[in-house]
């Protein structure tokens, strides 16, 4: 008799991912149960490009192209999990995420929620994201090519109000124009304010014209493309 054993890929796949959430992700107080096994769930690595799969469990922003662009990265797995987390996700709850990248994100999302819509301004991200999602069997995550920001948001109108948007990137504030988007009782979190020091930031809308906010940590991610900036002029 033989026998079988897991291929050697596969056992460092996931003895990484362990790794990746014992040593990363549970000390970021990342401890929900749901996200925990999500995170064991989900591949990580077949959201990477191939030139990096070896690095898809470092705790590092991840490079999306080759070379590398400024801001087109996966952010850092615990980044990616705290924000996940904080979004409270329900299984009836649709999702806006904001910056696609290679897909994974949205896999999360989906695998927590209803249906996701996705919006990516890079239209070859856009394809890597979906065909990833694809291959991956995510059906209700619907990953659309346009500039977020402009004229208000208009991208991402239509199929508002949702119940939890995410921003997959930092903005300098978030804009009242996305606000406007959350339901009753919706979540928004994103990463905001100025290196070197930025704040994960929680928006609850708790009725039609109240927010509570709060900023449980602090990161640096890189910047959303053409967000709205503050002024710099001061008198």
């Amino acid at each position: 008799m033989t026998s079988q054993t897991a291929p050697a890929s596969a056992l460092s796949h996931d003895q990484a991912r362990f790794n990746m959430i014992e040593q990363q992700i549970r000390p970021w107080e990342v401890l929900d149960a749901n996200v925990l096994a999500l995170l064991a769930q989900v591949r990580r690595e077949a959201f990477v490009p191939p030139a990096h799969e070896s690095l898809a469990f470092a705790d590092m922003e991840l490079p999306l192209t080759q070379p590398a662009v400024e801001g087109k990265v996966m952010l850092s797995p615990k980044v990616e999990a705290r924000q996940l987390q904080d979004l409270q996700l329900k299984p009836s709850d649709k999702v806006l995420e904001v910056g696609t990248g290679s897909g994974y994100m949205a896999a999360l999302l989906a695998s927590l929620a209803q249906r996701v819509v996705t919006i990516e301004i890079d239209p070859e991200l856009a394809r890597f994201a979906r065909e990833n999602l694809r291959k991956a069997g995510i059906t209700n995550a619907d990953v659309r090519t346009a500039d977020a920001a402009a004229n208000d948001f208009a991208a991402c109108k239509a199929e508002a109000p949702y119940d939890a948007i995410v921003l997959s990137g930092s903005v300098a504030e978030i804009p009242a124009a996305l606000l406007a988007l959350l339901a009753p009782g919706g979540r928004l979190v994103a990463i905001a304010g100025e290196e070197p020091m930025m704040r994960a930031t929680v928006v609850t809308r708790v009725a039609d014209a109240s927010f509570q906010t709060a900023q449980p940590w602090d990161t640096v991610a890189p910047r959303l493309r053409n967000f709205p900036e503050p002024s710099s002029f001061r008198f």
